[in-house]
C-alpha cells in the first residue's frame, strides 16, 4: 500500500473513531485542542506585552509629571530668590533698616516718605502673599512690610534659618498655619545690624496650580517625611507620608534641592493604567484573536464529517420543511453516536407525521377561514351600530321650520342631509382622507347650526400636511355628534364646537372640544376607560355607542396604536383627543 493510501486509511479510522464517540467527548477534544491550548499561549503573550508596555508607559508618564512639578516649584522659588536678591542690594532698604529713629512719629514719617519716594519697588510677581523685612533696630515700629527682629526671634522658622548659617533658604512652617517661605539675609552693604527678609509664597495658589496640571496620578511633595504639597486629590498636607494610606502606590520618586531644603516628589501609580493599556493594544489583541481561530478551523476539518456535517444535514432537513409539503427523510445515515440515533428517530417521526400533517393542515385552514369570517362579521356589526339619531333630529327640525316659516332654504339642508345619508349608507370604502371626513363634519355642523341657531357656533382647523391622511369613515363625525348631543343640546346657553386636526413631531392628533354641559370626574373616567378598552361587548351596553364604535374602529385600523384622552369639567365642556403615531397611516400621496 502506497503512502497516499496509508494516509487515507488513517483519516478513515479517525473519522470512524469520532463517529462512534459521544458528543461529550467530542466537546472535550474541541475545548482542549481548539480553545484551551490557544488561550494559554496567546494569554501568556498578551500578559507579557501588557506588563512590559504598561511599566514603560507608566514610568515615562510619572517621570514627566515629576519633572513638570519640579520645574514649577523651582520656577516659583527662583522668582522669590531673584526678588530677595534685589532687595538685599537695595541701598534705600538698607539705610531704612539701619537708621536710628528719634520717636514713633519720626519712624512713621520716614516710612511714608520711603514708599512715597518709590524707593522700594514691589516687583515680586503674583506668587507671594506677604513680604516682611526684619532688623534688630529697636527704633523700628512693627507693622506693614517692616518689623523688629525680636518680634519673631522665638519662631521655629527663624531658629532653623539661624542654625543653617545660610544667606538664602526655603522653609516650610506649620507653627501657626501652613506656609512656604523664602528667607534672605540683608547684609550686602554692612553687617553692623542683623537684617532679614521673609517672603511668604502663595501656598494655596501652588496647591491649586498642582491640581490644575490635571495629572491622572496622585502627586505628593514631602519635606522631612511629611506631606507638604499635593495635587489636591487628598487633604493630606502635614501627614507623615510613611503612614499615609497611599504610600504603597509610589511609582516614581525625585529629589528637589531648593536653597538648603530638600523636597521629595512622590508620584503614585495611576489606577486606570491597565484599561488604557488594553485600549492601546487593541490591534495586537485583535490579531491574537484572529490567530486563535486558525487552530480551531484545522481541528474542525476532522470533526466536520462526524459532527458538524451530520448536524448540518439534520438542520437543513428541518429547515427545508414547508407547510404544504411532507417531511423529507434523511438518507445514508452513518454512525452509532447520539447524532446517528437522532437521525434514525427523526426518520421514524417523519414517517408518522407525514400521515397526520395533511389532516391537521386542512383543519387549520378551515379554522383560519372561520376566524376571518367572524372578524369581517364583527366589523360589519360595528358599522351597522353607528347611531343615526342625529339624522332624525335634523329631519324633524327641518320639517318644523318648513311648516312654521315656509323657508326656501330647506332644500339646501335636505341636500346636505342627503350627502350625509349617502355616506352613512355606502360602506364600500372603510377609510377616507381627512379632507373628505372634514367635509362630512362641515355638512353635519351646518345642519346642526340650522337646528340650534345662535346656540351653536363652530370652528374647524386642519393642518395642510394632514389633509391626505386616511381615517376610518365617519369617525370624526361621530365625535362631533357626541359633542352636539351630549354637550350643546343638553345646555341652554350658547356654545362652541372646535375641531382640530394637526401633526406634532411624529404623532397625528384629532381634537374635538365643546363648551357644552361637560361631565363630572367620575363619569369622565368611566367613559375614558370604555374608549381605551372599546370592544364588541361594550357596544352591547347601548350607551355612547357612537364613540365606542369610533374608538374601536380606530384601534382596529392602527393595530391598537391609537391613544385616547379626555379633559373637561361639569358645566364647562369636554375635549376628546385622539393621538396616533404617524407610521400607522398612509396618505394618498406618500407615507407619513
Amino acid at each position: 500500500m502506497g503512502k497516499g493510501g496509508g494516509r487515507k486509511t488513517i483519516i478513515q479510522k479517525l473519522e470512524l473513531f469520532l463517529d462512534n464517540c459521544s458528543i461529550r467527548k467530542k466537546f472535550y477534544y474541541l475545548y482542549i485542542l481548539c480553545i484551551l491550548l490557544p488561550l494559554v499561549i496567546t494569554d501568556s503573550m498578551v500578559v507579557f506585552i501588557f506588563i512590559h508596555s504598561d511599566r514603560a508607559m507608566r514610568y515615562k508618564e510619572m517621570k514627566n509629571a515629576a519633572d513638570a512639578v519640579s520645574y514649577y516649584i523651582s520656577s516659583t522659588v527662583e522668582e522669590a530668590a531673584l526678588f530677595a536678591k534685589r532687595a538685599s542690594m537695595n541701598r534705600y532698604i538698607n539705610e531704612f533698616l539701619n537708621h536710628e529713629y528719634a520717636d514713633t512719629y519720626d519712624y512713621v514719617t520716614s516710612y511714608y516718605d520711603f514708599f512715597k519716594g518709590m524707593r522700594f519697588e514691589n516687583n515680586a510677581g503674583p506668587g507671594y502673599e506677604k513680604i516682611t523685612m526684619y532688623s534688630d533696630n529697636d527704633t523700628i515700629v512693627n507693622g506693614g512690610e517692616f518689623a523688629r527682629l525680636d518680634r519673631d526671634a522665638g519662631a521655629k522658622w527663624y531658629e532653623r534659618f539661624k542654625r543653617s548659617d545660610m544667606s538664602q533658604m526655603v522653609l516650610f512652617d506649620y507653627d501657626t498655619k501652613r506656609r512656604l517661605m523664602f528667607l534672605q539675609k540683608l547684609n550686602f552693604f554692612d553687617r553692623k545690624r542683623e537684617k532679614l527678609l521673609r517672603m511668604e509664597l502663595d501656598y494655596a495658589g501652588i496647591n491649586r496650580y498642582l491640581k490644575k496640571m490635571n495629572y491622572s496620578m496622585d502627586i505628593f511633595l514631602c519635606w522631612k517625611g511629611n506631606i507638604v504639597l499635593s495635587n489636591g486629590k487628598y487633604a493630606s498636607q502635614g501627614l507623615d507620608f510613611s503612614e499615609f494610606r497611599e504610600h504603597g502606590r509610589i511609582g516614581y520618586q525625585k529629589k528637589l534641592e531648593l536653597y538648603g531644603t530638600t523636597l521629595e516628589i512622590n508620584v503614585m501609580h495611576s489606577l486606570d493604567t491597565l484599561a488604557k493599556e488594553i485600549t492601546k493594544h487593541l490591534p495586537v489583541i485583535g490579531f491574537l484573536v484572529v490567530a486563535n481561530a486558525v487552530l480551531p478551523i484545522m481541528m474542525m476539518q476532522f470533526l466536520n464529517r462526524s459532527f458538524t456535517a451530520r448536524l448540518g444535514i439534520l438542520s437543513s432537513t428541518f429547515g427545508n420543511v414547508d407547510e404544504e409539503e411532507d417531511l423529507a427523510e434523511i438518507q445514508n445515515i452513518r454512525g452509532t453516536d447520539e447524532i446517528g440515533n437522532l437521525m434514525l428517530s427523526y426518520n421514524k417521526m417523519a414517517s408518522r407525521i407525514n400521515t397526520l400533517i395533511r389532516i391537521v393542515y386542512r383543519d387549520r385552514i378551515k379554522e383560519q377561514e372561520i376566524t376571518v369570517a367572524r372578524q369581517r362579521a364583527e366589523l360589519l356589526a360595528l358599522r351597522s351600530q353607528i347611531n343615526p339619531h342625529f339624522l332624525f333630529n335634523a329631519l324633524e327640525s327641518i320639517r318644523m321650520h318648513s311648516v312654521l316659516k315656509g323657508e326656501t332654504e330647506t332644500a339646501d339642508l335636505i341636500e346636505k342631509l342627503a350627502v350625509l345619508q349617502r355616506q352613512y349608507a355606502d360602506w364600500n370604502e372603510g377609510l377616507v382622507s381627512v379632507e373628505q371626513e372634514m367635509e362630512f363634519v362641515k355638512i353635519y355642523l351646518s345642519i346642526q347650526k340650522y337646528r340650534f341657531s345662535d346656540r351653536l357656533s363652530y370652528e374647524l382647523e386642519v393642518d395642510e400636511t394632514c389633509r391626505s391622511f386616511r381615517v376610518p369613515k365617519l369617525s370624526i363625525v361621530t365625535f362631533v355628534e357626541n359633542a352636539c348631543v351630549h354637550g350643546i343640546e343638553s345646555k341652554m346657553a350658547a356654545g362652541w364646537i372646535f375641531v382640530r386636526v394637526y401633526k406634532k413631531e411624529s404623532d397625528f392628533y384629532i381634537e374635538i372640544e365643546d363648551t357644552g354641559k361637560g361631565m363630572d370626574k367620575e363619569s369622565m373616567e368611566m367613559l375614558l376607560w370604555k374608549m381605551r378598552n372599546a370592544s364588541i361587548g361594550l357596544l352591547q351596553e347601548k350607551e355612547r355607542v357612537g364613540m365606542i364604535n369610533a374608538c374601536l374602529r380606530l384601534k382596529m385600523e392602527t393595530n391598537g396604536e391609537a391613544e385616547f384622552e379626555l379633559d373637561g369639567e361639569a358645566g364647562l365642556g369636554l375635549m376628546v383627543q385622539v393621538k396616533i403615531p404617524c407610521q400607522c397611516w398612509e396618505s394618498e400621496v406618500s407615507k407619513c
